[in-house]
């Protein structure tokens, strides 16, 4: 699929699946009202908004506004849980979580306890898998993304084994990163990631997201091009396949608007 599609086709399908993020330490209602603006534009919508739990209200409120003419289809609410770190006690999650959901989210995108893989015994991970359980019972009806912080685990055996852990525990996307620490996604961890998900019996209902380093439509390629081939073609959708982005969405407007994007090299 990826080799075949045009530079426009891979900017519109970046935004079409892109979870435009803002999760800055200092970020504003001011901040968060820009974002909101910035997520229509001529060129199309992204699939999701994704923010603080702080203001999720905020961003439910704004799009439904933005979106009141039913000229085009509003994003989706996302928030954040156990961010960045992953090590909150569980009841603070869980309350998180339930909020997250009661303020009008639609998905939210759960840290996981990554430590306990790389350093805890087996009882560690074992407490690891079961506070996915108790937060996928707790935002049933939303859409739960597991951010497994490749970047940290690095090893593909404990990156298999945290994507094994969110589909075991019915988590609806295996995410790369929080974006927070010094490597992000890369496509080897996104192959380990993805033939996890072609290889589980839940597979064909779990998605992929790559977030953290994805700046151009280049980068996006790359992610675009390895969701088709383990997955299949039909899985570039924003069902199946997500890009967490702050900065991408820019690259992706130049290229719409004609011009090449930042750093993006022209293709023949």
């Amino acid at each position: 699929m990826g080799a075949s599609m045009t530079q426009e086709q891979t900017a519109r399908t970046a935004l079409a699946c892109m979870d435009l993020t803002s999760l800055g330490e200092a970020d504003t209602a001011l901040v968060i009202g820009e974002l909101v603006a910035r997520s229509r534009s001529r060129a199309g919508e992204p699939a999701a908004l994704c923010v603080w739990p702080r203001f999720v209200r905020q961003v439910a409120a704004g799009l439904q506004a933005l979106h009141s003419d039913g000229a085009s289809s509003a994003p989706r609410v996302a928030a954040v849980a156990n961010f960045p770190g992953g090590d909150h006690p569980l009841a603070q999650v869980l309350s998180q979580v339930r909020g997250i959901v009661a303020d009008g989210a639609h998905e939210v995108d759960l840290v996981l306890d990554w430590r306990a893989l790389r350093d805890g015994d087996l009882a560690a991970r074992e407490r690891a898998a079961a506070g996915v359980r108790a937060v996928r019972q707790a935002c049933r009806g939303a859409r739960l993304k597991l951010i497994i912080e490749s970047g940290e685990l690095k090893k593909p055996a404990l990156i298999e084994e945290a994507s094994r852990i969110g589909l075991n525990e019915g988590v609806d996307f295996l995410k790369t990163s929080t974006g927070k620490t010094p490597l992000g996604a890369t496509p080897e961890a996104a192959r380990v990631m993805l033939q996890a998900i072609a290889a589980h019996p839940r597979g064909a209902l779990v998605g992929f997201k790559a977030s953290g380093g994805v700046r151009t439509v280049t980068d996006a390629q790359a992610y675009i091009d390895l969701v088709a081939e383990v997955l299949g073609p039909q899985a570039v959708c924003p069902a199946r396949f997500r890009i967490g982005a702050s900065g991408l969405l820019a690259d992706v407007q130049a290229v719409l608007a004609g011009g090449r994007g930042a750093s993006t090299p022209e293709r023949y």
